[in-house]
């Protein structure tokens, strides 16, 4: 899956409180994998997580290999 990166922060910004908990709780996952999925880089406390930043518009082009992180934080938004 392909998206910018701003389009990938704004998803997380729109997150009620609470929800990398829920998505990690869910998906089970450290929360710190969840937040590094979104931006973060603090990799010695979550997992690296399949995606790739390639330079460009928008803070850049981002390849996720697995869309699970976000299909939940999209279905928490719109919750």
């Amino acid at each position: 899956m392909h998206i910018t990166f701003e389009e990938l922060r704004r998803i997380k910004h729109n997150l009620p409180t609470g929800s990398i908990h829920k998505i990690a709780s869910e998906l089970d996952l450290q929360e710190q994998t969840v937040r590094n999925y979104f931006g973060a880089m603090k990799y010695d406390n979550g997992k690296i997580v399949g995606k790739h930043i390639q330079p460009g518009p928008d803070g850049g082009f981002v390849t996720l290999e697995d869309a699970k992180i976000l299909d939940t934080a999209k279905k928490l938004i719109s919750a």
